[in-house]
């Protein structure tokens, strides 16, 4: 990745790693801060960045600090992986190896991170530079612009492959977010591996115009850029996101402001 970090946030050597332990592997994010752009990136053994408790419990701590940081607007967050996979979902077998109990779990803590997402008072980036599937597709699907690598990667929602039902607020997201009835039906009951160029013709992702990981996050920069240009108010930017997509937030956020 050309990002150059020139400030970071944390206290010792201002950076963020979450090294909660799986009885597998150890997956977490870092977060930096360059400029105005607060840069989570999801990084561990198995390259594939599966959504477990130290990567969920990571991201979690990461968008909290960022929420503390970023609360007087001028800036933006983008998220971002390095290698084949930006995020390949859930660990699946090793949630399953408990009698279903770990992957219930990890399902319900990662309600918690698409609710911190869409609560964040920043635009917020994905920048995909490889396959994001099932849990992988629905954290992208978080992020208020979505930017794709054109020459490899793809978009899949494994679920019906692997009879695994959807969770309420997974169906809600891509409701909310996937806006045409093929396009879900291809994505959710085909099973349908979702290429670049394909993914903006059906309005999944923001733009594919990139042939490499790193013209993929430096474009995310550029758009992270201008968008902090504006310094947006940013309780007013996270109110109007959250009034944007009802039914997601509906499911994530608690009802105790009859607003949802």
């Amino acid at each position: 990745m050309a990002i150059k970090t020139n400030k970071k946030i944390h206290e010792k050597n201002h950076k963020l790693t979450g090294h909660i332990k799986s009885l597998r592997l150890t997956i977490t994010c870092t977060l930096e801060k360059h400029g105005s752009l607060f840069i989570p990136t999801l990084i561990g053994d198995d390259h594939e960045h599966r959504l477990g408790p130290s990567l969920i419990e990571s991201l979690l701590s990461a968008l909290s600090q960022v929420n503390s940081h970023a609360i007087n607007g001028g800036s933006a967050l983008i998220t971002v992986a390095h290698g084949k996979f930006f995020c390949n979902g859930f660990d699946v077998p090793w949630g399953q190896s408990d009698a279903c109990s770990r992957l219930h779990q990890m399902v319900e803590s990662f309600r918690s991170v698409i609710s911190a997402l869409l609560s964040l008072p920043i635009p917020t980036i994905a920048a995909i530079s490889g396959h994001a599937a099932a849990g992988g597709l629905v954290l992208a699907l978080g992020h208020d612009y979505v930017l794709m690598r054109r020459d490899r990667g793809f978009l899949y929602m494994s679920e019906v492959d692997l009879a695994i039902t959807l969770p309420d607020y997974v169906a809600a997201l891509m409701r909310s977010k996937i806006g045409g009835s093929a396009a879900r039906r291809d994505v959710l009951l085909r099973g349908m591996k979702v290429k670049g160029e394909e993914a903006v013709r059906m309005g999944i992702v923001d733009s594919t115009a990139y042939d490499s990981e790193k013209s993929v996050v430096e474009a995310a920069v550029r758009l992270g850029d201008r968008l902090a240009e504006r310094r947006w108010n940013g309780e007013v930017y996270a109110e109007i996101r959250k009034s944007l997509y009802p039914e997601i937030c509906g499911r994530i956020f608690f009802l105790n402001n009859n607003k949802y």
